[in-house]
């Protein structure tokens, strides 16, 4: 009697085991609704993006106000300081007003519609794609980290003209650039209908994305985009009042090491975060963040020792941040292996850009945005569509256009892929440069972009601010 109940209840739970795993083995569901998106939700991957969130955001305050709060003279210290927190603040606001829907919702390959303006229909029930068959986040968790990229994009442009910018103009240019460039780039890059949803509406994503354009987290969309716009606005500003002729060397490298290491930190949220999930290849993109670094400083450090004969801590710093500029949009692509000599690479381009091209040309990009961000950012969208390949341990590329989702390592091409890579870089270049000029253009000639002389010689942190970073 014994026996027969053990052998009854054995096969009980055999059977509610097999009635709980049926949806599991009938395989995945084509365009769940949210009624079945809600299952679909992992607490670890909902976790893992909110701290992500946290992280990118950490990466703008007090990471990159540090950053280049350092590398300003000490009359312009606060100032830096304002600039970077004020347009995180803006660019937060506008993103839930309209920045969201123009990003992420269905229009045309270019632009979003306002379905979604002021997070209508957005709420704790509704949900976002992921890039697995059947996985989802809730919608406000995806809302809340796509933000912190819109809040740091804009705030990497104004190292480009630190020190000459009059702040309630630039806080008017944040806020027509998120509108007239970052978002459109954003949608073009970054949208699509989802694993779900794609196999049966394969022309529902941005135009870039469309193309096959590789960007895992914000080579094009927040690098290149911000790094020319900086180098425009720092052309048509012109120079500092003194530049070249007066020296202006950084007041406090120790804020800017301190600011550059809360920016690798931080980074880790931005490049393994846009995973999306917590999975393996959420650890791909954290160790290839990590080692493509290491591998920018050390290759800048040696440069320095090379040309100057002493390695600089500013070099080192710099050259970390050029590292993590070029593994973005390889990060979750690429191998640790590659990643490396991809970190190896950037800093000897970055290098020349900074230290001779800037010089020969003459433009006065205060903070190097243009030599790290942008030129950065096109050594590693270009070297993307490289070091992704399988054959040399990529990742390679899934088609989604399929149910579910497919991968083939021999469809892979290099040389197809790069050729891809370089057109996204071309229209994000074209894109950001135009339509940036055309904003500075209006705002000059409004409500004029640039302090007075006396105000830039007295720094901007009494003129605009009538604060000082130290009263000692």
């Amino acid at each position: 009697m014994k026996i027969s109940k053990a052998v009854c209840g054995l096969m009980g739970a055999l059977a509610v085991s097999l009635l709980a795993a049926a949806p599991a083995l009938a395989g995945p569901i084509k365009a769940p609704d949210a009624a079945a998106m809600a299952g679909m939700v992992n607490k670890g991957d909902v976790a893992w993006m909110l701290i992500s969130a946290a992280l990118v955001l950490m990466m703008s305050i007090p990471g990159l106000a540090l950053f280049y709060g350092g590398l300003v003279r000490t009359k312009n210290m606060l100032s830096v300081l304002m600039q970077v927190f004020m347009i995180v603040s803006v660019a937060g606001l506008v993103w839930v007003s309209w920045g969201y829907s123009l990003a992420f919702t269905s229009n045309s390959p270019f632009i979003g519609n306002f379905s979604k303006a002021f997070l209508m229909g957005v709420d704790a029930t509704t949900y976002a794609a992921t890039f697995s068959n059947n996985v989802y986040l809730p919608e406000l968790v995806f809302v809340v980290f796509q933000m912190t990229f819109a809040m740091i994009t804009p705030a990497l442009i104004v190292g480009a003209f630190a020190e000459r910018v009059k702040f309630s103009a630039l806080i008017v240019f944040v806020v027509a650039w998120l509108t007239v460039v970052y978002f459109p780039i954003a949608h073009m890059v970054w949208y699509w209908a989802g694993p779900d949803f794609l196999p049966d509406a394969p022309t529902d994503t941005g135009f870039l994305w469309g193309m096959g354009a590789l960007d895992f987290a914000g080579g094009t969309v927040v690098h290149i985009n911000a790094g020319i716009a900086g180098l425009v606005g720092c052309i048509m500003i012109g120079k500092r009042v003194g530049f070249p002729k007066e020296p202006m060397p950084p007041h406090s490298l120790v804020m800017t090491m301190i600011g550059a290491s809360l920016l690798w930190v931080g980074w880790f949220g931005f490049n393994a975060g846009s995973n999306l999930e917590a999975n393996a290849v959420t650890g791909v993109a954290f160790i290839n963040t990590m080692v493509a670094t290491c591998a920018a400083a050390v290759s800048w450090a040696l440069i320095e020792q090379f040309h100057h004969g002493k390695p600089s801590l500013l070099g080192a710093v710099t050259g970390a941040v050029a590292g993590l500029v070029a593994i973005t949009p390889a990060a979750g692509l690429g191998a640790p292996m590659t990643s490396i000599v991809l970190g190896f690479v950037v800093s000897p381009i970055c290098y020349l850009f900074v230290a001779f091209v800037k010089g020969k040309l003459g433009y006065d990009d205060s903070l190097d945005v243009f030599g790290v961000h942008c030129v950065g950012g096109i050594v590693g969208a270009i070297g993307t569509g490289i070091v992704a390949s399988p054959a040399l341990g990529g990742q390679g590329y899934f088609d989604y256009t399929v149910f579910p989702a497919g991968f083939d390592a021999a469809a892979y091409s290099i040389s197809g892929q790069v050729i891809t890579q370089i057109k996204a870089v071309l229209l994000t270049l074209v894109w950001s440069g135009v339509g940036s000029a055309i904003l500075y253009f209006v705002i000059d000639k409004t409500i004029g972009l640039r302090p007075s002389a006396e105000a830039e010689q007295e720094g901007l942190d009494l003129a605009s601010h009538g604060e000082r970073a130290y009263n000692y």
